[in-house]
């Protein structure tokens, strides 16, 4: 006799698989190998007290303070742990359950149905002499050579901006953003490069965006995380996909003690509002792609919270985008200068690809086609 651990859930399938377990048995107990785990804040002491014993009757756990039966306390924070099976039935059954368990059955459902995207490499490039990576910085003729070299290592999506948006960075006019980005984008749009990848224009300046959309980009990507109603009208009417990403402040104020009372909740609640305004004019929500905003408002400890955490925002059911590419926060963990921070870098963005990041935008293309390559094999 031997034994063994199985590891990740692709493995436990496959070797469901080598038994010859039926297609629909596999299903089944699939659900049954993948540990879930949900922190609820705020919850009325009471529906603490009927989620206990309903977990608890099937199997599942809700960890509770101390107290909580004697319902000491108004409201409660509780941990619920369980299989993926478990929670389908705690979604259902929950909804028969007074008070305030229909949100927490409906709030599981959600987390239950996030659909699955493929990871796809973002290369940034940045037509402005002020990034805070000088590597990335290119003029009109270089940004093309970069373009075509970027498409040769595997990028699925092209990054381009003309202002930086690096903590403490000075606004540019709107027409020295649109004379830094007009001959790329014209450049691009005369090789037709449009048809060999996806072109994402960062910026949130109306003219410079719809400059780039008639240029043949089709994606937007708004660090105001869709502030202004004309960029998402813009990317409606072009049929675009929409960045919304999170910032607290502006690049020239944003990283001046940045506070939270819970980062988690409040990007939530930023997420929900940007995404309910998008659709109200008119996007469609397979259109719009989330962005936590890595370092933009956010102290070391934000941002791991969130890179820790990323897998939370599948809920909306959106495409999630990470980019932490030789940010500062690297070397916050450990002293390291921009240039020598790839290492630190492929290490938050494989995390992040593992808690539901689908999209990394990154200035080093080559380096990451090869690491999703490896994790993709490991989790196969």
């Amino acid at each position: 006799m031997y034994l063994y651990k199985v590891g990740n859930i692709a493995d436990k399938k496959a070797a469901l698989e080598v038994l010859g377990v039926e297609s629909g048995g596999i299903s089944i107990m699939a659900k049954k190998m993948e540990l879930l785990t949900f922190y609820i804040k705020d919850l009325k002491t009471p529906a603490a007290n009927i989620l206990k014993q309903d977990a608890l009757s099937i199997g599942a756990e809700l960890a509770v303070p101390g107290g909580v039966i004697l319902c000491e306390k108004p409201l409660v924070d509780c941990i619920l742990v369980g299989t993926r099976k478990h929670m389908e039935i705690l979604s259902r059954k929950e909804l028969a359950q007074p008070f305030g368990l229909k949100a927490v059955a409906k709030a599981l459902k959600s987390f239950l149905a996030t659909p699955a995207f493929p990871t796809k490499i973002m290369g940034v490039i940045n037509a402005n002499d002020d990034s805070f990576f000088a590597q990335s910085r290119f003029q009109a003729e270089e940004a093309v050579a970069e373009i075509h070299r970027m498409i040769e290592e595997g990028a699925d999506i092209i990054d381009i901006g003309a202002i930086s948006s690096r903590p403490g960075a000075e606004p540019v006019s709107e027409p020295v953003e649109l004379e830094r980005i007009r001959p790329i984008c014209d450049a691009i749009a005369e090789a037709k490069l449009h048809e060999k990848v996806r072109f994402s224009i960062d910026s949130y300046t109306p003219s410079v965006v719809a400059y780039a959309l008639e240029s043949g980009f089709s994606l937007v990507n708004d660090i105001t995380g869709g502030s202004d109603d004309v960029l998402i009208e813009l990317a409606v009417n072009f049929d675009a996909k929409y960045c919304i990403m999170h910032m607290q402040g502006t690049p020239q104020t944003m990283q001046k003690d940045p506070q939270y009372e819970d980062v988690m909740v409040e990007v939530d609640a930023f997420f929900a509002e940007r995404i309910a305004k998008c659709e109200a004019l008119g996007m469609k929500r397979e259109d719009i792609i989330l962005d936590v905003g890595i370092g933009f408002g956010k102290s070391l400890e934000h941002n791991l919270i969130l890179l820790k955490n990323l897998a939370h925002f599948e809920h909306f059911g959106c495409e999630l985008l990470i980019g932490a590419s030789r940010k500062s926060m690297i070397d916050k963990i450990i002293p390291t200068l921009t240039e020598e921070r790839l290492p630190g870098t492929l290490a938050l963005h494989l995390k992040a690809v593992e808690n539901g990041a689908s999209i990394v935008r990154c200035h080093d293309v080559r380096e990451h086609r090869q690491a999703l390559a490896v994790l993709e094999a490991l989790q196969s």
